[in-house]
This record gives C-alpha cells, structure tokens and sequence, in this order.
C-alpha cells in the first residue's frame, strides 16, 4: 500500500529537529504496525498535489496550526482536493487539522472551542457505531494538542467515538474516508514541546496538567492498526 500524506504545516520548534517533520513522524507510527507501507509526501501547504489520483492507494491529511475556515488559498484548494477525493470514492484519513478540513470540505462546520485549548493525554470512548474497532465504551488515549473543534458532522458522516471535551473525536463517512481529531503521530516528547511553545496561549493551569497527563500510557498503534485495516478493506 502506497499512502500520499498531504503535509499541511512546517514544524518550526526549536530544538525538535530530530523528531522530524510531521510526514516523518506519520511514517514512524505506520512502519511500527506494517513496514511494507510506502508513502509519498505532498506539500499542499505550498500547492504540491498529486498529478492523477491513482498516484496513491490512500491519503492521509496532517495537523496544521492553520484553521480549516482560514481564508487562504491553499485551505481553500485543499477543500477542493477532499472534494474531489470523495467523489471518486479513493480512501482518505484526517488527523486533527486533517480531521477538521475534511468536515469542513464536506458540509460539516469548524469553530475555536468555547473551552479553549484541549491539551495532554485524554481518551475518546467508542459508540454504538464504533463495534468496528471495539465493544462500547472502549476507550482510547491518544495526545491532544487543538484550539478548534468540529462543531457540526457532514450530513452523511457516522459518529463512532468522542469524549466530553471532544464531542466529534472520530467519525467515518461511508467506507472510504475515516477522520479522528487525536494524535497518532506525535512522540510525548515532541508534544511536551509543542506544550512548552504554546505555553501562553493554552493557559498556565491546562499546560501544566497536559504535561502532567504525558505519563499515561497512550494506544496510537490500536488506532493506526484500525485505520490500515480500514484503508485496505
């Protein structure tokens, strides 16, 4: 399987050089479930798209410190892409940012949560319509780190998991997209930096129980197991 990640941000931190650039980190966690996977990087944040569809089996969109209802042009091209992805039915997965365009793209809406920042380790639970990837109930942690939220599904999606705080944390739309708002990709160290780097605009009380809240144990290799299982069906 060849999956295209359409990059969407530039990492810029100091110091986290060695983590890579967000395609990097999405390539670690994926080869830790499957080293067959192959990848090719497109940066849609500077309008590197692919040149026919079929270039990649699936896509896969990053997080970005962009919002999705930005009115800037590569936003608004990337829209047209999810688009055009979805009428030919070709697999597609949202990560975050990713998550957000998608829903966005499709009819549904994105706002800056009324809570603010959601940052740290917390879980999403699965619904009924989640008997795919788990019993009812089933809880996954995975690392936030997002001040926008989807406030409004496209019409055709199926929510399958959320929490409190993320009511809309993971839904599917028919059987080729799959968009879920936590992190696979981001190493606790890389998102203690993040914490750090947002420090100000997150809030001294929730950037000090986000970085409490790293030493959970985490299941990002359960969701990506999920998510290739869903791109291969």
């Amino acid at each position: 399987m060849k999956i295209g990640i359409l990059n969407a941000d530039t990492v810029q931190i100091k110091g986290a050089s060695g983590f890579g650039q967000y395609p990097e980190m999405f390539s670690k966690i994926f080869w830790s479930v499957d080293t067959n996977i192959q990848f090719k990087t497109y940066e849609v944040q500077f309008g590197d798209y692919p040149r026919v569809l079929n270039e990649c089996n699936a896509y896969l969109i990053t997080g970005s410190k962009a919002s999705a209802y930005d009115d800037n042009q590569w936003i608004h091209d990337l829209k047209k892409f999810i688009q055009r992805l979805h009428q030919n039915k070709k697999k597609l997965v949202g990560v975050c940012f990713g998550h957000q365009i998608i829903a966005e793209a499709l009819g549904g809406s994105v706002r800056k949560s009324p809570t603010g920042w959601h940052a740290g380790v917390d879980s999403i639970s699965l619904n009924n319509n989640g008997y795919e990837y788990g019993d009812k109930g089933k809880k996954y942690n995975l690392v936030f780190s997002h001040q926008d939220e989807v406030e409004k599904l496209p019409q055709n999606a199926t929510l399958i998991a959320g929490s409190p705080i993320c009511p809309n944390g993971m839904f599917f739309i028919e059987n080729n997209i799959l968009c879920i708002q936590g992190h696979i990709e981001l190493d606790k160290k890389f998102a203690r930096m993040i914490y750090d780097f947002r420090k100000d605009q997150i809030g001294n009380s929730k950037y000090l129980h986000a970085c409490e809240t790293l030493a959970i144990k985490t299941n990002e290799q359960e969701i990506t197991s999920s998510i290739l299982e869903f791109l291969k069906k």
